[in-house]
């Protein structure tokens, strides 16, 4: 065994123990404080009684910054938690305290190939903020330019993958212990995890993800995107423009500053539906900290390193489920919902249509301007999971940045509704999907499908039927019920060694008679065994009448 395997298992070996440390502090914790004593002691002292919920939410705190992070994403999957555990988990900060500020200079220096006052004529060596990935500084190139600068922790990509490799392998045994939660996928949740908590890691890409806003966005006014210093920036270092502005959760301090709150709203919510709807490819975080309100009621943001992508199939359900709510119509968002699950067919479909219908029914007659859309959204995929059906995950990412977003808009102008504005974006893109073009090339690819289908079916059918004869052909069959596969083919056993058992018997009986007729023990076994296989002869033949 190689020494780096040797030394990567005793880190896996240290850090496993540091969990199971933390997990036992707080399940000893939990089951004491459902005590006799805890509850006597509480009375006396007065402390404070944690829940459930609290204890997990401090527990995944305790636990760093990879479970911080997937606790994040927990909050926003009711799929996998219940509604009280969403709550807890939603109070998950990822501030940190910051590391040692000396190293951390070092570190940029290192990253930069030069001292700090080579490229910096001015810089704060007081860290700006500081999170569980990244610490954070201001200062000004020597062009004049002000910019943030983010360094990466040292050791955290070490520490998160090892964490990443422990949820592996718990979730891998969570999943065969438990097939009955197939449905939660939480293997593949795990998966979906670590590749998008590494992606933040990577700096150039979240810098990348910065310049394809700048595209998106680059001939609209209303929105700015800071400028990335690309030469300066590595995997473990991001510098780009200090954006200064307000934050949008202060309707008094921008309307001081002569800015219009209203404006700004709708700014905000064309700039969020243009990235979803038009590019398909979102700011996944879009909160307060993350926003800023620049002169000119200019809407700026930060932080790419959490982005949403959504596939055709993703956009046309958002497209048929905004036109279906604004039409009230259950049947459109119920099939709009399926189609999104993947299904085809899906034998509880129509269950899934009436509660849709009835869930529609209570915004008859409201004012689409009043609804909540999100949260109308939100309460259709929580009848999907009801029926156990897989929704992707950038859906949930999608519902977060525009549940967001609706709370943005109503802190700016209570006035203002999503539906209303969302609607034209919805109809673009069913106009786009049957336009006489889109159909065109539609038929084409399918009718060319059909041609190639025809073209090589004779050649198809001569390798199938030549396998067939040589005996190549080979079927794999997949059993979902092991236990049931297992008492099946045991029970066929036993059968096939009992006749085996009595047609020896008869057999041997009746050669032993011929070469010794007055054996009395070769007559007693011949007549039982005759005996024994006319009435099986008779149960079968009995079985099959019945059948």
């Amino acid at each position: 065994m190689k020494i780096v395997n040797v030394y990567i298992s005793i880190l896996q070996f240290r850090r496993a123990l540091q969990i199971l440390g933390i997990l036992t502090k707080h399940s000893l914790g939990e089951l004491f404080s459902h005590t006799r004593f805890s509850r006597r002691r509480r009375r006396k002292v007065q402390k404070t009684v944690h829940t459930t919920p609290e204890r997990i939410r401090m527990t995944i705190e305790d636990l760093g910054p990879t479970f911080v992070k997937f606790g994040q994403i927990l909050a926003d999957r009711p799929d996998m938690v219940s509604e009280k555990f969403r709550i807890e988990l939603k109070k998950l900060q990822s501030r940190a305290l910051p590391f040692d500020n000396d190293y951390a200079l070092s570190l940029i220096e290192k990253e930069l190939g030069a001292p700090i006052d080579e490229i910096f004529s001015e810089f704060n060596t007081t860290p700006l903020a500081a999170a569980s990935i990244g610490q954070v500084y201001e200062g000004r190139l020597r062009s004049g330019d002000e910019v943030i600068v983010k360094i990466r922790r040292p050791y955290i990509e070490n520490k998160i993958k090892l964490d990443i490799y422990l949820l592996k392998h718990l979730a891998r045994s969570f999943a065969k212990r438990y097939p009955e939660l197939a449905a939660v996928n939480i293997v593949g949740l795990i998966d979906e995890f670590s590749a998008t908590i590494l992606k933040e890691l990577d700096y150039t890409l979240e810098a990348s993800n910065i310049y394809r806003f700048q595209t998106m966005f680059k001939d609209d006014p209303t929105v700015h995107i800071p400028l990335v210093y690309s030469r300066y920036c590595t995997k473990r270092l991001l510098v780009m423009e200090r954006i200064r502005g307000i934050a949008p959760d202060d309707p008094p301090a921008l309307r001081a500053a002569g800015l219009d709150t209203h404006r700004i709203a709708v700014n905000g919510a064309d700039m969020l539906l243009t990235m979803i709807l038009r590019h398909g490819f979102f700011h996944a975080d879009p909160h307060a900290g993350n926003i800023f309100i620049m002169p000119g009621n200019v809407i700026a943001m930060i932080d790419f390193g959490m982005v949403g992508a959504l596939t055709p199939r993703d956009l046309n359900f958002l497209s048929d489920f905004a036109i279906g709510f604004a039409r009230r119509n259950g049947d459109t968002i119920s099939k709009a919902l399926i189609t999104l699950c993947g299904k085809k067919f899906f034998e509880r479909e129509e269950e899934l249509r009436f509660e849709i219908h009835q869930m529609m029914m209570q915004y008859t007659g409201v004012p689409i301007e009043t609804v909540n859309f999100a949260g109308a959204m939100q309460a259709c995929i929580d009848v999907i999971v009801k029926y156990q059906l897989q929704i992707p995950s950038g859906i949930f990412m999608l519902i977060k940045a525009l549940a967001t977003l609706e709370k943005f808009a109503a802190t700016l102008d209570p006035q203002l509704s999503l539906a209303p504005i969302i609607l034209p974006y919805a109809k673009q893109i069913v106009k786009e999907k049957y336009a006489p073009r889109k159909i065109a090339g539609m038929l084409y690819d399918t009718l060319s499908s059909y041609v190639g289908f025809i073209r090589s079916f004779p050649d198809d059918a001569s390798e199938i039927l030549y396998k067939l004869k040589e005996g190549k052909i080979k079927h794999d069959i997949r059993l979902d019920d092991n236990a049931l596969f297992v008492r099946t083919i045991k029970a066929i056993s036993r059968r096939i060694a009992y006749v085996i058992v009595l047609v020896g018997l008869f057999i041997g009986s009746a050669l032993l008679m011929v070469f010794d007729k007055g054996n009395a023990y070769g007559r007693f076994i011949l007549i039982a065994a005759s005996v024994l296989i006319l009435l099986q002869m008779l149960k079968w033949l009995f079985s099959d009448r019945n059948k």
